[in-house]
Order: structure tokens, then sequence, then C-alpha cells
């Protein structure tokens, strides 16, 4: 599904091309085949998040969730959350924080989502009505490497599992740091490099030859698949992704390994 706009490597064109997975293409083309990957999974990519992890995924957002501390009144950007699980996570913590009176609208939290994914972003929406959360949470098409927020708008971004799949993260970053208030913190959620070598075997094994399969029997699309297991690779390290952030402006920058390092959740903060 992919093939027609890949190109083969070329060292001397750096500046014009990225990687999709495993292969090269145009920076410029590289934006569509990621919409068509998950305008291909949206209806089952929670269910294959549960299979992919084994539902550690949930313990890691519930981690975000604890790390960021919501709490009434505040606003949060929450960026490729088009299904809603981080939206969902804030907002139930921030009332439980805020007591009944968060419940009045000067006081609520309220958290955007944001995703260039519109089949992804249908998908948020109807589990929002399902759950009966109609208020404080609002569903907006867009790209993170260009924001369509005003500076200074959020004291809050999130971004889980999703920051790889963004053609320029330096964009992407600098984005996230123009849109936050000062004081206002990042975190973002994302598979990384195990820091347990006894599991890159078992981990490699299972990631490139069951997770494909998986992807095939469950959503109809092992291409997909494919390439997030190879995009997981190409993501940089910790210590890299980490100087990234603070190359963006971010003071203060952490991470924390979990599950051996296979996620690990990056902090920074507006100062």
């Amino acid at each position: 599904m992919f093939r027609n706009m890949i190109k083969e490597n070329d060292p001397d064109n750096t500046e014009q091309t990225t990687h999709f997975g495993f292969r090269t293409v145009d920076k410029d083309s590289k934006q569509g085949l990621v919409r068509n990957v998950f305008d291909s999974v949206a209806k089952k990519y929670d269910v294959m998040n549960d299979v992919m992890s084994g539902g550690l995924h949930r313990l890691w957002k519930d981690a975000l969730i604890r790390t960021l501390r919501p709490e009434a009144g505040m606003r949060l950007l929450d960026v490729a959350g088009g299904t809603g699980d981080i939206a969902f996570r804030f907002l139930e913590a921030a009332n439980k924080r805020g007591g009944d009176d968060s419940a009045a609208d000067f006081k609520a939290a309220k958290v955007t989502v944001c995703d260039i994914n519109a089949q992804m972003l249908d998908v948020g929406r109807d589990r929002a009505i399902d759950r009966g959360i109609l208020k404080n949470i609002d569903w907006v098409c867009g790209n993170a490497e260009s924001l369509a927020f005003p500076g200074s708008s959020f004291e809050a971004y999130t971004i889980a599992f999703g920051i790889r799949n963004v053609t320029n993260i330096d964009k992407a970053l600098a984005e996230a740091y123009r849109i936050l208030k000062p004081g206002g913190r990042f975190l973002c959620l994302e598979f990384s490099k195990l820091d347990m070598p006894f599991l890159d075997k078992i981990y490699e094994a299972y990631s490139f030859h069951l997770l494909p399969r998986f992807g095939e029997m469950i959503t109809g699309d092992r291409d997909s698949y494919q390439y997030l297991v190879e995009s997981i690779r190409q993501f940089p390290p910790q210590e890299k992704f980490k100087v990234m952030i603070e190359e963006a402006g971010f003071k203060r920058v952490t991470y924390r390994n979990m599950t051996g390092g296979i996620v690990a959740l990056h902090s920074g903060w507006k100062i």
C-alpha cells in the first residue's frame, strides 16, 4: 500500500527525505503515509493497543496522568490523542482532585484533543458519547508541527505514542513550547530503547514476527503494523530525545523508563 511513495536511500538528499519505518521517503509524503496507516487501523486501534502491549499501555497512561497531577481549572492540549485515552483519564483525575465544585464550568479542567487523523477523532468522539463525556473536551484536527492555537494557551501538553510519527520532531517540540504558558509542563510517552539487554531478543522477536501478524488478524492490515514496529526502532534513544526537548527550550528535562525501557515518560517545563 506504500510502495509507490517510497524512495531508495539517498544519503545526499537528507534535507528532503525522512524515514517511514525502515524506508526512506520524501518529507512531503510522510504525513500522507502516516494518515493512511491510522485511517486503516482507527476502528481497531484500541483493541490492538491491548494486544500489542498485553494491556500495559493502560498502566503507562495512568502513570502519565499521575505525573501530570490534573486539577480543576487546568487546560490540557493532548496531541495525537484521537481516541481519547489520555483525555478521559485527565478529566476523571481532575474532577476527583477538584471535588464537587470542579463541575462548575469556570473551574472545570478542560482538554483539547488534537490529532491529524480525522478518523481517529471520530472514534474518540464516539467513545466520549458512550461515556457520557459531553462537556469540557474539544476535538480538533490539526498538525503537531503547526498548531492552530495562540501562544501560552495551555498549562499542559501531552503526547502519547504519537511523536515518533511526526515528520519534523523538532518543529513539534517547538510548537509544544510555544503553546504552553510559563510554568507549563510537557509530557511525552513513547516507545524507547530497552535498558534490560537480556530482553532484547525476546522483544525483537515479538515485535517483528508476532505484532504484524496480530495486526493482519485483527485489523486486516499487516503493513500498517509493520510500519509501527519499525517506527519504534527509528525513534531516538532516551538521552538523544532528552537533548532534543532541551533544544526546544524546555528546562528540568527528565525521563523515566518503564517496563525495562520499552517505554519512557519524558518531562520538561516551560520556565
